[in-house]
This record gives C-alpha cells, sequence and structure tokens, in this order.
C-alpha cells in the first residue's frame, strides 16, 4: 500500500484541540492494525520553542533525539506507539533558514528565491520526509486558517494534495459550532466561513471535526454538509468531553475511522478500543483518590506542564485512583505560609528556568522531608532537593546554591559543566555567555541504578534510558559530603560524570531525578517513578487515616 497522507487544520479560533484531534486519529488508525507517523508543523518564526516562555506555548516537549518540540508530540506518543524525532516536528524559522542558507551557497543558481516555488517545495520535502514504513502519516498544520503566517503551509499542502492524489491525501478541518446559551442554540455560521476561507486558497476539507458542548443533531449535520460541500457522514461531532483518553472513543462512535479508510481506500481491521474503554473507566469509576500538590511558577498555566499532569494520571491509574491535583505557586511560598500543603499526600516539583519562586520551591522540599510526606523532584526539582539538603543537613554548606541563581556561592552544589561528551561520542562545549537555543543536555541518555535503591524497584532493571533538557548538572565534588548527611546517589551515568537520581535515607519516599519522565509516560503504560510515587502517596493517606482512628 502506497503511504497515505492526513492533514489536519483548524479554523475559527485557536486552542480548539487539533493535537488531541491527530492524536486521536493516529490512535484508532492503530486499533485497526495499521501504524502512523504524526507531524507538527508550527507557523511561528522560532527555529524551535526551546526560548519561548511556557505562559505563550505551553510545556517545551522532549525526544529521544534531543530535539525540543511542540507540546502537541506529547499527544501523539501518549496516543500512539508513534516515537518522535527531529522529523516529527518543524517551524517557519526552520524552513527560511534551510532556504536562505542554501540561497547564500548559491544552490538555486542565481534565480529570484520565492515563497512559491521555494518556500513551498522545503515545507513539502520535510512533510514528505516521515518515518519510513508508516501506513498513515498525520501531518497537523498550526495555526488558525486565516493567519497569514500559515498560508505557505496551506499552499504547500494544496499543492501536495495534487501531487499525492485524492485516494492519497485527506483534508481534515477542526472548526467551532458554537452553543448561544441564551437562545440554546448551536451557530453554524463560525465553521461556514473557516471552510469558505479554506476553500478561497484552494483547500476543500474531504471530513469536518465540528468542536460542540453537546452532540450535533442530524439536521445540523446535514446542514453543515450542504453548506461546506462535504458529505453528511463526513460532518464529525468533536464534543466537549471530560476525560481526553475518551475521544478516540467518541470519534469511533461518529465514524471517523471508517470515513477515513472509505476516502484513503485502506483495508483494515474492525477496532479494537477495550484499553482506552478501561482507562476511561478506570478515570471515572477510581477504587480510591489522593491529592498530590504540584509547586511552580507556571500554575496559572496548565498547559505549561502537559506532560507532567497527565503522567501524575497515568500514576493515579496504575493505582485505580484519581489524583486530585493541587497547583502551587512557589512564590506565594516565599509570601506566607504553608498551609495549602495540609490535606496534601504528596508533593512534586517538576523543572523550571529562572530564579523566580526559588526559595518558595525549597520550602516546600523542606517541609516535604521534615514532615516525611513523599517528594517527587524533576529536574530542577532534583537540584533543589539537593540544594535543601545540603543547607539544612549538610553541616558548613548553609551557603548552598546553584550557580544558575547564585554565581557568588561559595557552596556551588549545581553548576554549568562546561564540556561534555553526547550521545553521539562528540564533545559539547557550553559557558554562559552561549547561545540559548538548543544548548543544553538534551534527549535520551543511560543511566544505572544501585542495588536496593527505590529507583531500582520501580523500573525492576538496572539500566535504563530518561529524557534530559537542563543546562546545570550536580557538582560531584560535593557527593561524599552530602551522602554522609543522608542523600543516596542511586542512578548515576555509565562514566560516572552525571548524577541522575537522589534518594534520601529514612523518609517514606523521596526520590528526585536529573531527567523528565513524564515524556515517556503512557496511559496505558505509565511511567513506574509516578507509578510509586502516587502508591507512596497513598499510603501516606492511609496512614493518616489509620492515626485519626487511633
Amino acid at each position: 500500500m502506497r503511504q497515505k497522507f492526513i492533514f489536519v487544520t483548524g479554523g475559527v479560533v485557536s486552542s480548539l484541540g487539533k493535537g488531541l484531534a491527530s492524536a486521536s486519529i493516529g490512535a484508532l488508525l492503530e486499533s485497526r492494525g495499521l501504524t502512523v507517523a504524526l507531524k507538527k508543523l508550527d507557523p511561528y518564526i522560532n527555529v524551535d520553542p526551546g526560548t519561548m516562555n511556557p505562559f505563550q506555548h505551553g510545556e517545551v516537549y522532549v525526544t529521544d533525539d534531543g530535539t525540543e518540540t511542540d507540546l502537541d508530540l506529547g499527544h501523539y506518543e501518549r496516543f500512539t506507539t508513534s516515537v518522535g524525532s527531529k522529523k516529527s516536528n518543524f517551524t517557519t524559522g526552520q524552513v527560511y533558514d534551510a532556504v536562505i542558507t542554501r540561497e547564500r551557497k548559491g544552490g538555486y543558481l542565481g534565480g529570484t528565491v520565492q515563497v512559491i516555488p521555494h518556500i513551498t517545495n522545503e515545507i513539502k520535502k520535510r512533510i514528505l520526509d516521515v518515518n519510513d514504513g508508516a501506513d498513515v502519516a498525520i501531518v497537523e498544520i498550526g495555526g488558525t486558517v486565516g493567519d497569514i503566517e500559515s498560508l505557505p503551509f496551506l499552499e504547500a499542502i494544496r499543492q501536495l494534495r495534487n501531487d499525492l492524489g485524492k485516494e492519497n491525501s485527506l483534508f481534515i478541518h477542526l472548526t467551532l459550532v458554537p452553543l448561544l446559551k441564551s437562545a440554546d442554540e448551536m451557530k453554524t455560521k463560525p465553521t461556514q466561513h473557516s471552510v469558505k476561507e479554506l476553500r478561497g486558497i484552494g483547500i476543500q476539507p474531504d471530513i469536518l471535526l465540528c468542536r460542540t458542548e453537546k452532540l450535533l443533531s442530524q439536521d445540523l449535520k446535514d446542514k453543515i454538509a450542504l453548506f461546506c460541500n462535504v458529505e453528511k457522514d463526513a460532518v464529525i461531532t468533536a464534543k466537549d468531553i471530560d476525560v481526553i483518553y475518551e475521544v478516540p472513543i467518541l470519534f469511533h462512535r461518529e465514524g471517523l475511522d471508517e470515513k477515513i479508510t472509505e476516502l484513503l481506500n485502506i483495508w483494515a481491521k474492525k477496532p479494537d478500543l477495550s484499553q482506552w474503554e478501561e482507562i476511561v473507566d478506570i478515570i471515572r469509576n477510581p477504587e480510591k483518590t489522593v491529592d498530590i500538590a504540584v509547586v511552580g511558577k507556571y500554575v496559572k498555566l496548565q498547559d505549561s506542564y502537559k506532560s507532567l499532569n497527565e503522567a501524575i494520571v497515568h500514576g493515579g491509574i496504575a493505582n485505580n485512583a484519581r489524583v486530585n491535583i493541587h497547583y502551587v505557586d512557589s512564590e506565594d511560598l516565599e509570601k506566607g505560609s504553608l498551609t495549602q500543603f495540609e490535606g496534601v499526600h504528596g508533593i512534586l516539583v517538576p523543572g523550571g528556568f529562572g530564579d523566580r519562586g526559588i526559595e518558595g520551591k525549597i520550602k516546600a522540599i523542606q517541609y516535604a522531608r521534615e514532615n516525611k510526606i513523599p517528594y517527587f523532584g524533576l529536574c530542577l526539582g532534583m537540584q533543589l532537593a539537593v540544594i535543601e539538603i545540603g543547607r539544612h543537613l549538610g553541616g558548613g554548606l548553609k551557603d548552598a546554591h546553584s550557580t544558575e541563581f547564585n554565581e557568588e556561592t561559595s557552596c556551588p552544589l549545581i553548576y554549568l559543566i562546561e564540556e561534555w561528551i553526547d550521545r553521539e561520542s562528540k564533545v559539547q562545549k557550553r559557558d554562559r555567555f552561549s547561545d540559548k537555543g538548543a544548548t543544553m543536555r538534551l534527549g535520551a541518555y543511560p543511566c544505572k541504578l544501585k542495588s536496593g535503591s527505590v529507583a531500582l524497584k520501580a523500573y525492576n532493571q538496572g539500566l535504563i534510558h530518561e529524557r534530559h533538557r537542563h543546562r546545570y548538572e550536580f557538582n560531584m565534588s560535593f557527593r561524599k559530603k552530602l551522602e554522609g548527611c543522608g542523600m543516596n546517589v542511586t542512578g548515576i551515568s555509565p562514566d560516572e560524570q552525571f548524577v541522575e537520581i537522589i534518594e534520601l535515607k529514612n523518609h517514606p519516599w523521596f526520590l528526585a531525578c536529573q531527567f523528565h519522565p513524564e515524556f515517556k509516560s503512557k496511559p496505558f503504560s505509565p511511567h513506574p517513578l509516578f507509578r510509586d510515587f502516587i502508591k507512596a502517596s497513598l499510603k501516606q493517606k492511609q496512614e493518616r487515616q489509620r492515626c485519626r482512628k487511633k
């Protein structure tokens, strides 16, 4: 079978959920026995999202090969078996950089370089460069139809329809059908205008996904089909739901996968959605509940911790429990008391950059340590745990800090490592004056686990590979001093250059890691550290209840 392409666009407003829709389409096709590859095209001029503020763009997702990507790749990997790479995400910035570089080297033989065909040809080449062997490539176009930034991408996929042929390509448009509550009426006009805009640039959608608050009636579907020039069974309700893992199930009930295979002329088996139904059932009807505090500085925008939030949910699924996540602003902790932790059964400090809210996070870690509350630190959460232990247990390390926040500290427990060997055995050199973009230790690196450790018990294997995204490292010259005061190094790189995991003795569950385990967690395969963190937090809750009864 020739490789098929599905192009997903969005209209009316942003943030309708194109990434989630694309991931769900991938999940549906995999449930039918097909293999999929997913790709995200971002119209912004940044080379990658690595230097963008999480408040503006949400989290930066990292793939095994060290590519900093859009957060939608997290959806793709959580919903499917597809593994992201540098081929899975590209931006306008990368496209123009490649074209201009080629022009400077004389690659266009003196011709005038233009958006069409040079920019669009570069986009088409990158779209077609997908994972080898996948039956279907799902390509999500970022932005909203009508945005000036996304026009070259839309023109490129318009051309690809002619290049690939109708049976090998499919346009799916995600749009909005709002409910006017004062009239209790659903309005189709925004969808009609969005499709009109799309058709104005030469793209006729084959399938419409209509984001709604409630299911569309057949009359409304017929009306949309008539005015938007699509088949009646190609108008699909994308209803708001409270459990995102139900989206593939809803799409299947609406007949989306059947319509896709029909239009692309694909033979496939009937779908098996039993694992998705089981996951949704556990989330909706858990046996237990547990309360977890997430202490960060981006808590006002949950997309800043998208993979983290989902990994916590997955940890709950593994324990048949609902996790109530309480977001705690670390800056508030610097100003006030720690009463926000009363009633929580576990505390988690995620990654981050910059010195804002640092002391509040350290106070949270101290609270977890002193009150024997399960603690899980990720990336910066490990570095700050090391600093907290050094300051309060290390004796003589009261000035403990990271050179990221205090270059003059006499106890730089965390410092900027300026030279190391990367995954490809190349020497990498950095200093504080280096460019900010793509200059960190990025992607999957190996880690050896110590015998008898909490980490080894969780993973049940001695060598693991986890994804990194950070610039500063544990200072090995302080290792003996810290291990002498109760800290255990239980995960380390095979060359023993980098500390990857630390644990605390005489504590129910205190583990922090330099990597980002949330990037490798899936709903049907929860990450072992999140699974065991939630398990320890549930145990904490049970012990509190037992004490109250006494």
